[in-house]
């Protein structure tokens, strides 16, 4: 229930000051600002306008003219021998510049009627490139990265060597970096970041009376040691490996791939190397000594949505879920766009339709069917593996396994003889072309079947080779976004010519170069991000940042990050004491509004309708919760989840009013509000201190003189309105399963309830500052 004075003080409490501005693809700086630049200045240009009719699609090139590779801009034009499309150093001989600046509107390009065209700096720039030279360069993301020198920095602030390049652009942009953020907010936040949850009051004592030089870092051991961080990280790789508990399409049955699941908690908890976890992902049945668990771990490519519906052509779905895996293998560890190359040859980037399909072969090798049993008989399709209790007390000790009967995960296998794969044209399933080999594109580094095996073996070995270019650098820029909020390339799964050009480029290779040389070991990577000053600085936004850089790009202040959907319940349950922290194990089922599952089903099998859990799976982490790809959790949708439908590497933050209401009248939210109500009323101390209590508890810190004077204030007309209205108590107070608690004051306890969702409901509440 919303009374309006609890809406009143929400009003006056939460102020949100929404910054959207687009950012251009050349915001990188030049090592020298004389010289342009192909990658950071002109590539960015000529991708946007040019390569979709004179880039890497044979199909869609006009005039037969290629401008993506040097090559081809040096070449004669076909129809006119005499004439070049780029001539070093002669602008006014090279074609491209005398069509981009002609008056003829027959002759100048981009042509007007693709509504698109350049402006005055943007001709400039080439022109002095052509002056310069033209000279090409490899698409950045397809150099093998390198250390750079450290540059210049203040001494006295720098903590790591993150801090050198962060500190140096900054100056650069005429911007000073905040001073470190209070002891209160730098423990919330590294301990939101590195578990997903809240510190505790004896945590939050114990580290403000810690005066000692290494004490952050004495906390950033803890939490990296904690079961919980195990948690905290695998959320973003179950989006990645669009895990979910159904098997998705219009039938939508239940799966059982949450022992997978399992895994990832506990690879992350034992830190096994990025290497480690990607090639067991990838090929853990293909390894020298596979066992259960390396075999368990290919359940990462089987997480795909899967039909079950009759009178479907086994073949065309067979190739989706090969089209999956493919796409995923490109988006998620390459952090490319590899389906752009599903029906034809990228546009923009040097991937061929051949590509593609060669990449395909790979996964094109598992011996499945488009469809396989029925809706309640196939909880994992084959190739499956069963694990039984005693495969828990051995090899599998991390599996949550709750009963004694064997469970079913879907895992990966290779058929005895090698499938052909052919090419698809249109990437239509029954439009066979050539017959293509296991290969991969050669612009990031040439598949050698001398040194790399056929199979999904050598894929991953092609994968962290020394020499590739990208594996090192994805995963770097997407811990990056997880800890600063935004990648140092912000569009997170495309470095491509279209995506994102990183704002601190050598920033990111010597991460890169370091991550490899340290064995991939991630949680050596995170406590550096961690640890650094650039991590540790206040948030607080003054007029420079404001007016030279509002969306924090060069980082001379803390982030703000809302938390994931799921760490919004975690933090409510959490905070009342209602959290069950048992970790792993089979997904649970919280409130939900009646009729949901109802209203998109076909009827049948066991998801048909909703049966809400009760007792302690009630109160469970939110990764934990059942997600049906037909109808995802409301609760984890309002504030961005995603729906696990395919491969996700970055959430979308948005603002809506169902976020507030949500916050007010989910029953999760009331049932915590209630149960810290009760908690409180019972203690003998004065309102203030009660108060205080709720709100370091929420919030992480001391409440300041004027916002405890509100939370009194309020507490006080409530008080008197439920006093006056006992009814109304008693109704509000009737939310939730977890049993009551006998109060002293019914309308006390209500006043102390609503004070408590006040508190739920301050941006700071949701934010990690």
């Amino acid at each position: 229930m919303i009374t309006r004075k609890l809406l009143m003080a929400l009003s006056a409490s939460l102020l949100a000051v929404v910054v959207s501005l687009n950012s251009c693809n050349t915001t990188t700086d030049t090592k020298d600002s004389d010289l342009v630049d192909y990658n950071f200045q002109i590539r960015p240009i000529l991708s946007d306008r040019c390569f979709k009719c004179h880039g890497p699609d044979a199909n869609k090139r006009e005039a037969d003219l290629r401008l993506d590779t040097p090559e081809g801009a040096y070449a004669a034009l076909k129809e006119n021998p005499e004439a070049h499309a780029l001539v070093k150093g002669k602008p006014m001989l090279s074609e491209v510049f005398l069509r981009i600046t002609s008056e003829d509107s027959t002759l100048r390009m981009p042509p007007p009627e693709s509504n698109l065209s350049l402006n005055e700096q943007e001709i400039s720039l080439i022109k002095k490139w052509i002056e310069q030279g033209a000279e090409y360069k490899p698409h950045w993301a397809f150099i093998k990265p390198e250390k750079t020198e450290l540059p210049k920095a203040d001494e006295d602030w720098v903590k790591n060597e993150i801090d050198y390049f962060v500190y140096s652009k900054a100056r650069k942009k005429g911007l000073k970096p905040n001073e470190e953020a209070s002891k209160e907010a730098l423990l919330k936040r590294v301990t939101l970041d590195l578990t997903g949850l809240l510190p505790t009051l004896e945590e939050q004592e114990s580290f403000l009376n810690d005066n000692s030089e290494n004490a952050y870092e004495k906390v950033v051991d803890r939490l990296l040691e904690s079961p919980h961080y195990g948690e905290k990280m695998a959320l973003p790789w179950l989006d990645l490996a669009r895990y979910a508990d159904s098997h998705g399409y219009q039938d939508d049955g239940l799966r059982t791939m949450w022992p997978w699941r399992d895994w990832v908690i506990h690879a992350f908890n034992e830190n096994y190397s990025y290497e480690k976890f990607v090639t067991w992902q990838l090929a853990g049945d293909l390894i020298a000594k596979p066992n259960k668990e390396s075999l368990l771990a290919t359940g990462f490519n089987r997480n795909h949505k899967i039909t079950q519906e009759g009178g479907v052509i086994d073949e065309e779905y067979r190739i989706e879920y090969v089209t999956d895996r493919t796409n995923t293998f490109g988006k998620g560890l390459l952090a490319l766009t590899f389906e752009c190359a599903h029906c034809h040859d990228h546009k923009y980037d040097p991937i061929s339709q051949k590509d593609y399909y060669s990449t395909f072969a790979f996964f094109n090798q598992v011996p499945e069917k488009g469809i396989f049993g029925t809706i309640d008989a196939s909880f994992a399709d084959p190739p499956n593996m069963k694990i039984s209790s005693e495969d828990v007390k051995s090899i599998l000790k991390f599996i949550n396994k709750k009963d004694t009967s064997d469970v079913s995960v879907m895992v990966m296998k290779d058929s005895s003889k090698v499938r052909p794969t052919y090419l698809l044209e249109r990437g239509n399933y029954d439009a066979q072309g050539e017959i293509v080999g296991f290969a991969l594109p050669e612009s990031i580094l040439a598949f050698d079947s001398s040194k790399f095996e056929k199979n999904r073996l050598g894929l991953s070995q092609w994968l962290f080779d020394k020499e590739n270019p990208l594996t090192s650098r994805v995963y770097v820029n997407r811990l990056w976004e997880q800890f600063f909020g935004q990648g140092i390339v912000k569009t997170t799964g495309d470095f491509g010519m279209q995506g994102d050009l990183p704002t601190h480029p050598e920033l990111l290779d010597w991460l890169a170069v370091d991550f490899q040389e340290n064995d991939w070991d991630i949680k050596y990577l995170i406590k550096k991000m961690v640890m650094s000053a650039t991590y540790r600085q206040a948030s607080d936004l003054n007029k420079d940042h404001l007016k030279t850089d509002p969306e924090n790009l060069w980082l001379a202040r803390g982030s703000r990050i809302r938390v994931a959907a799921e760490h919004v319940r975690d933090l409510v349950l959490q905070s009342s004491g209602l959290l069950n922290t048992e970790i792993g194990g089979p997904s649970i089922k919280p409130y939900q509004p009646e009729g949901l599952w109802e209203v998109a089903t076909s009827g049948r099998g066991l998801l048909a309708k909703y049966k809400q859990d009760h007792e302690a799976d009630l109160y469970r982490r939110g990764m934990y919760v059942f997600i049906k790809r037909t109808v995802p959790p409301p609760s984890m949708l309002i504030f961005d989840a995603s729906n696990r439908d395919q491969c996700e590497v970055r959430r979308l933050r948005t603002n809506t009013p169902l976020q507030a209401l949500s916050m007010l009248n989910d029953p999760t939210v009331q049932e915590a509000a209630r149960v810290i109500a009760e908690e409180l009323t019972l203690e003998k101390q004065d309102i203030e201190s009660k108060l205080e209590k709720a709100f370091r508890t929420i919030i992480c810190r001391r409440p300041e003189a004027k916002e405890l004077k509100v939370l009194n204030t309020y507490f006080e007309e409530e008080l008197t309105y439920f006093n006056e209205h006992k009814d109304k108590a008693e109704e509000l107070l009737n939310v939730g399963e977890y049993p009551s608690k006998t109060a002293k004051s019914i309308s006390e306890t209500a006043a102390m309830m609503h004070c408590v969702q006040l508190i739920y409901n301050l941006e700071e509440a949701l934010m990690r500052v």
